[in-house]
């Protein structure tokens, strides 16, 4: 089994990813690092366990953490160990040999732990350590995740050489009745600009994200805000949608998050975990079990002020093969439209639909929100995309719209992921995801949905809402899954255009020892 991404960094040519593994079996347990490379984010392979569960400061565990990379080169990683005693702890490592590009072997600090629980800190509730970044007075801050009662907080460290390190008297943040904040991340983004900033970046043009797993509900949540480096305390925008309890990074199935700054690229990159939604029996069964979603880059939406976009890398185009094109089909209410395409297991579509209302007045008096699915109709919705759907409709993951009104500038819309048809299998999640997209009035509607078999990750409107899911089809497999339109809107016909690319394989595979290992 799989699960937190660890570490992402950028060194010596190769993208490395660790994460939380159990090389035992496909259920959780035993958790050590696994280690994988990459070229180009896209295709990866596997390397040797990067660190065992096999210090009394880490015995029960070796869980999530991040690495650090200075300016001298040096690479530091702090994690969380689980104890002998089972407290949290935070503990340091770092690569035996920096000029390897694999970074194969990893030395654990003779002193750790470097951090233990601070008093009034539950020893279970102390985990998950971020990336560094430098203040103007040279020493590096960290977060850690935490709770006092329900309270989720982050409690901010100091430090020069991430062995010594000085608890600040005031949390960076800490939001009342959010619970658990586990695999913190903070980092800041550009307020004009296609570029991502490296984590030590602050000044008038920047925001600073904040973003918490939450444990109680295992949703990624995050806010916008003002860091003052002054005293290390954060300030959302809208405290209305504050950590916790305001806007996430995917409203699907999604955790664990994780970004990094690629230094080569000069972009923000998102990692994030998909577990599965079908029993541990299954998952035992198929011998695996959860997987990392395809890397996304994190841009600040400066048309709306408020919110992240996420898309996916540019790198996943290294996987298209041919495309087919469809302008302006027209899709009237009830209808389903058969788009002929030769295989649609490995797909990334992007889609666009205008409304032609069929009555005068373009408001609905329909409430708004995802319905209880795509079969629940009003006047403006739902319409969209049919993934991963058999001939006779018997199963199909429909991906969809739902307006309060035709112009959409006015409108309050829609995106969401109906799974309650995904699968005739019966001990599998199959839950309607979705949330509220902004849409401007100069905007056409617009959703790009990648599609690997039993995942689906969907982007509105350049992802400013994103919804990941899995499903596990019984018929819609293999060469009997077709993609469809539909709507079933009773106000309004849809005129769609789409491009559709058949994506290959990303050839995941162990790495080539045998074979040179630089280019």
């Amino acid at each position: 089994m799989t699960s937190d991404p660890d570490g992402p960094l950028f060194h010596m040519g190769w993208y490395h990813l660790f994460y939380q593994y159990n090389p035992d079996s496909a259920v959780w347990g035993n958790i050590t690092w696994g280690h994988a490379v990459s070229r180009d984010l896209i295709h990866w392979l596997y390397l040797p366990i990067a660190m065992l569960p096999d210090k009394w400061y880490d015995i029960n565990g070796v869980w999530t953490g991040s690495a650090t990379l200075l300016p001298d080169g040096k690479i530091m990683m702090l994690y969380t160990g689980d104890t002998n005693k089972n407290v949290q702890v935070q503990n340091l490592a770092y690569p035996a040999n920096l000029s390897d590009p694999l970074l194969l072997n990893w030395v654990k600090y003779a002193g750790n732990p470097v951090l233990e629980p601070p008093p009034g800190i539950g020893p279970k509730n102390y985990r998950d350590p971020t990336t560094g970044w430098i203040g103007p007075d040279g020493k590096w801050r960290i977060i850690v995740g935490s709770k006092k009662g329900e309270t989720g907080l982050s409690l901010v460290y100091k430090t020069t050489d991430f062995i010594n390190f000085e608890l600040n008297d005031h949390y960076l943040h800490a939001v009342p009745g959010t619970g658990m904040w586990e695999c913190v991340d903070f980092y800041p983004v550009s307020l004009n600009g296609s570029k991502g900033l490296d984590t030590s970046v602050n000044g008038p043009q920047v925001k600073h994200v904040l973003k918490a797993s939450m444990d109680d509900t295992k949703v990624d949540s995050y806010a916008l805000g003002t860091y003052y480096v002054e005293n290390d305390t954060w300030v959302p925008d809208n405290p209305v949608e504050d950590v916790g309890i305001g806007l996430l990074l995917d409203y699907g199935r999604y955790y664990a998050s994780k970004t990094f700054y690629d230094q080569v690229k000069q972009r923000r990159i998102l990692w994030g975990w998909i577990n599965e939604t079908d029993t541990e029996y299954t998952d035992l069964e198929k011998g695996w079990a959860s997987l990392q979603t395809i890397p996304r880059t994190v841009l600040f939406d400066n048309k709306t002020g408020t919110n992240l976009l996420l898309w996916p890398v540019e790198e996943i185009e290294s996987l298209r093969l041919s495309s087919v094109e469809f302008e302006g089909v027209l899709v009237e209410p009830g209808s389903v439209v058969p788009l002929n395409i030769t295989q649609a297991t490995q797909l990334d579509i992007f889609a666009e639909f205008e409304i032609e209302s069929l009555a005068s007045g373009g408001i609905s008096n329909d409430s708004v929100d995802c319905g209880r699915g795509s079969s629940d109709r009003s006047a403006f919705g739902p319409f969209g995309i049919l993934a991963i759907a058999d001939d006779a409709l018997s199963e199909q993951t429909p991906i969809y719209f739902r307006l309060s009104d035709t112009s959409l500038g006015n409108s309050t819309t829609f995106f969401c992921v109906d799974e309650t048809r995904s699968s005739k299998a019966s001990d599998v999640a199959k839950p309607v995801y979705g949330s509220q997209v902004p849409v401007f009035s100069d905007e056409k509607l617009s959703m790009r949905v990648l599609v690997d078999h039993s995942i689906i990750e969907s982007f509105a409107q350049e992802g400013r809402t994103v919804i990941s899911g899995r499903v596990y089809p019984t018929e819609a497999i293999y060469g009997a899954a077709r993609l469809f339109l539909f709507n079933n809107a009773t106000g309004i016909n849809i005129k769609a255009s789409l491009k559709i690319w058949q994506l290959n394989s990303a050839f995941i595979g162990p790495f080539p020892f045998d074979q040179i290992q630089s280019e």
